[in-house]
């Protein structure tokens, strides 16, 4: 797969660009973005190999961006004609009014990730033949194991990005993502844990055999857990959450509040409150595109706009939102490398890359020691959050009963109920342990899934509402 998507199309730059300039005249912004992917995918289940996945395609998508609205069209057919057609829909946004094109992102050296293809190393058989042994190390290891289901996915897109003016950039972008869930029987009952891990690199970090059997041993270890657990209890208690992954509660609750978009419209809770009080001191949130090899990150994002360091949230204090080009334009703010898209056939959005909070100075050992009647999160599932009010409901998927501060029994059945922006304000105690999530995130919006990375310290919060069987 060439690492210029345009050298696949019947086209080239000097046959779109006149096409280009043509749809864009007198436009706010827009541009010409076009994509080669290849994607691959096994699953493992039941002791044999269920599915198999290979996908190549090709496309571009045309945006024509005018005031508040834009025009866009896409297509999977290389050819000029095609293109003259996209750009004849586009451009109807326009409907008469004049413009000034925005100028084209900055440039960037830099270099986040190698243009490895994942699908094409290791090979299929070999590929096969981890998640067969992923399978046979399970089951051997621990009798009680009755169903392993391990997969593994890899893809490579090469995107361009051009605009009427001749700017264009590229990024190459691989992702790899290894997957175990393992069930475990006793006595009649059964029950899941799951783990994974991947990111912007080749395989060769997570198929290695201390890799993946610490992957195999954390579903098992989790699944575990919960043949021993007992109904959660409900009502009002504080809450432990563990570091690293949960922080897709973060992510959810407050991380899609923070996106231009919702505030644009007003539609968030944290519209119009630049500058306010919004979290407890000590709580600085950030969203990083740039971090190596992180699932999240991207050299650039899906506008062109170099990817940043955007702090959200600093010291309580909210500082920033993630930004598209279209919408900072309108808010009279600088584009942050937040436009993302899950394939040609979608405009940008406002999405988060790697959105984490920072490290405090608290040891877990104390938050948990200082619960008198509460819950110690690990880990969590999947959830439901309204943008408009940021409440919240989260399962977790492996957790504990506190009570003087000693770690009881695992809880099955708990799920954490509240709303972002509350929650917040109620933040006591930052660990010093963060962590990132082992790379699995993906995040839904408007339709498009992209992936994501999450991550944050231990974290206390007073006064959360459990809700549970008992």
């Amino acid at each position: 797969m060439s690492d210029e998507p345009i050298d696949s199309f019947d086209f080239d730059t000097e046959d779109a660009l006149p096409v280009l300039t043509d749809a864009l005249h007198g436009a706010d912004d827009g541009e010409l973005f076009l994509e080669t992917s290849v994607s691959e995918s096994l699953v493992f289940d039941d002791g044999r190999l269920k599915a198999s996945n290979f996908d190549s395609g090709r496309g571009f998508g045309l945006r024509c961006v005018s005031g508040e609205g834009f025009g866009f069209a896409h297509s999977s057919d290389p050819t000029l004609d095609a293109l003259k057609r996209a750009a004849e829909a586009a451009a109807a946004a326009k409907r008469g009014k004049p413009g000034i094109l925005a100028a084209p992102p900055h440039g960037t050296n830099r270099i986040l990730y190698d243009p490895v293809d994942p699908v094409a190393a290791p090979g299929f058989d070999a590929k096969s033949d981890l998640l067969q042994e992923i399978d046979a190390y399970c089951r051997a290891k621990d009798s009680a194991v009755v169903q392993v289901s391990a997969s593994i996915a890899g893809s490579r897109r090469a995107i361009s990005v051009l605009r009427a003016d001749g700017d264009m950039k590229t990024d190459v972008r691989p992702l790899a993502r290894l997957n175990v869930s393992v069930t475990v029987e006793r006595d009649g009952l059964r029950e899941t844990g799951s783990a994974g891990a991947g990111g912007r690199a080749p395989f060769a970090q997570w198929i290695e055999p201390s890799a993946w059997k610490a992957l195999a041993d954390e579903a098992m270890r989790i699944a575990r857990v919960n043949l021993d657990a007992v109904d959660a209890p409900a009502g009002v208690m504080d809450v432990v959450l563990g570091s690293g992954w949960p922080a897709v509660l973060l992510h959810e609750a407050v991380g899609h509040g923070l996106e231009g978009d919702f505030n644009r419209k007003g539609s968030s809770v944290f519209s119009g409150r630049m500058g306010e009080q919004v979290a407890a001191r000590g709580v600085t949130i950030v969203d990083d595109g740039t971090m190596p090899q992180r699932r999240g990150s991207l050299t650039i994002d899906d506008e062109g706009t170099p990817s940043e360091r955007t702090v959200l949230i600093e010291d309580g204090i909210l500082t920033g939102y993630m930004q598209d080009r279209m919408n900072a334009r309108l808010m009279g703010q600088k584009p942050t490398g937040n436009g993302r898209r899950q394939s040609y056939a979608y405009p940008p959005l406002p999405r988060m890359t790697n959105t984490y909070m920072l490290a405090g100075d608290h040891k877990r050992e104390d938050m948990v020691a200082s619960l008198k009647d509460g819950i110690y999160a690990v880990n969590f599932g999947g959830g439901q959050v309204d943008i408009t009010s940021g409440k919240f409901v989260f399962q977790c998927t492996e957790a504990y009963r506190v009570i003087d501060g000693k770690i009881g029994a695992p809880v099955k059945g708990a799920t954490l109920i509240g709303d972002g922006p509350t929650a917040l304000t109620k933040i006591n105690m930052i660990g010093d342990d963060f962590a990132m999530d082992p790379g699995v995130g993906m995040c839904g919006k408007g339709g498009q899934g992209v992936p994501v990375g999450v991550g944050q310290p231990s974290l206390k919060i007073e006064g959360l509402t459990i809700g549970g069987a008992a």
